[in-house]
């Protein structure tokens, strides 16, 4: 992947966190970008009470995952790191 182009996602991907951050934040959690691999999959963090919630694969697939590939068609899925 070139590096402007990975650059401008993980800016894209970034913005997009900010976006569902507050929602996390609300419950006790927080989110933190790690990686964009080179097959478009995003490593993400999940933070406080979100690191620990049984919930929180439904976080990352039906809130981040789902907000990032909205926002951002290229990218394959989000995992946590």
């Amino acid at each position: 992947m070139e590096q402007l182009k990975r650059q401008e996602l993980e800016q894209k991907i970034n913005a997009t966190i900010e976006k569902v951050r507050p929602y996390l934040v609300a419950d006790g959690g927080d989110i933190k970008f790690v990686e964009l691999t080179d097959d478009f999959t995003v490593k993400v963090r999940l933070l406080g009470a979100c690191g620990a919630c049984p919930f929180s694969l439904q976080t990352l697939k039906n809130g981040v995952e789902k907000a990032v590939k909205k926002e951002i068609p290229e990218i394959k899925e989000v995992v946590s790191a």
